[in-house]
């Protein structure tokens, strides 16, 4: 079946049964287009919570789609690839932030939204790369255990000045580490007058190199409001395709490549119109789990001085 066909078939059956589709900036160039909505993970949860949908179906890996269920309460949760898993949430599991605990029993546990429901009701707060730097920043302690994204870590002790451990030592995520400072160099050698937008689980000599930091979202924006016109990319190359589409005018190139996340790349348009048919894979997090991750998520924003978005409506 041609792409054409398959999304016409998608367009046709999600208004049938009543069906969302949620992409994360990472998704395919036809996968991005097919959606409702395009965006960074926890935005992306929070939108499928205010959605009169009955069916979420999320482009994502599967902690976004945890995540959606967990925050989109009452309504059904499908990932079309149960397997696309994220490597880096797997590098953490609920024993080691325990272990740290028992360890640091003083220091704040501040787990990065890219995890399992499990590890995150482990935690005291809950953080996306966007607001790491924040949250930290307005905890008292001056020691925090920080999981599971290491460069992560890195960057909030920089500019906190706090101690910032990682767990576990050497968690990362494998693509944010496949752009090296050559992939930079190089680039700025060929291109003129361009700016560095790089996401802050690059590594270190990565982010020296940047003009800017900052999660998915936050590059975007900064694409898009920035008087430059042109741009060098350090992140998985999905969001190159969202900045070039929403940015008219502006010139954008990935730092590497062959940054791109297999696990992501997993849906398929021919696995969303399966899901949509056949209401697979559907997620569900036992209550046990959701109701710790609310409220560790509500702290969470409480700190920050961020309205809870669920308490609005």
């Amino acid at each position: 079946m041609l792409n054409g066909d398959i999304q016409f078939f998608i367009e046709k059956l999600k208004r049938t049964v009543d069906a969302t589709i949620l992409a994360h900036n990472y998704q395919s160039p036809n996968v991005q287009d097919i959606a409702d909505f395009v965006g960074d993970s926890l935005q992306l949860s929070i939108k499928a919570m205010n959605l009169t949908s009955k069916i979420i179906v999320f482009a994502g890996v599967y902690f976004m789609a945890e995540q959606a269920s967990i925050l989109a309460r009452g309504k059904t949760v499908l990932i079309p690839d149960f397997n696309a898993k994220c490597p880096m949430a797997a590098m953490i599991n609920p024993e080691i932030v325990r272990k740290a605990r028992d360890k640091y029993p003083h220091a704040p546990i501040v787990i990065y939204v890219n995890t399992t429901a499990d590890v995150k009701a482990e935690a005291d707060y809950i953080v996306t790369s966007s607001s790491a730097v924040k949250l930290v920043s307005q905890l008292e302690a001056d020691t925090i255990i920080f999981g599971p994204d290491r460069q992560l870590a890195e960057y909030v002790e920089e500019k906190t000045g706090k101690t910032v451990i990682p767990i576990p030592p050497h968690g990362h995520c494998p693509v944010h580490l496949k752009i090296k400072p050559e992939h930079i160099l190089n680039l700025k050698e060929k291109l003129h007058y361009v700016n560095v937008a790089v996401h802050p689980e690059c590594l270190k000599s990565v982010r020296r190199l940047a003009d800017y930091i900052g999660s998915t979202g936050q590059m975007l924006n900064y694409v898009k409001t920035s008087a430059n016109k042109n741009f060098i990319i350090g992140t998985e190359i999905g969001l190159t395709y969202r900045i070039s589409k929403e940015c008219a005018g502006k010139m954008v190139h990935p730092a590497c490549k062959d940054a791109i996340c297999i696990n992501m790349k997993k849906i398929t348009l021919e696995k969303i119109l399966r899901s949509i048919r056949e209401h697979v894979y559907p997620v569900k997090v036992s209550e046990k789990f959701s109701s710790k991750v609310m409220k560790i998520l509500e702290r969470s924003y409480e700190l920050l001085g961020v309205e809870v978005p669920w308490r609005r409506s």
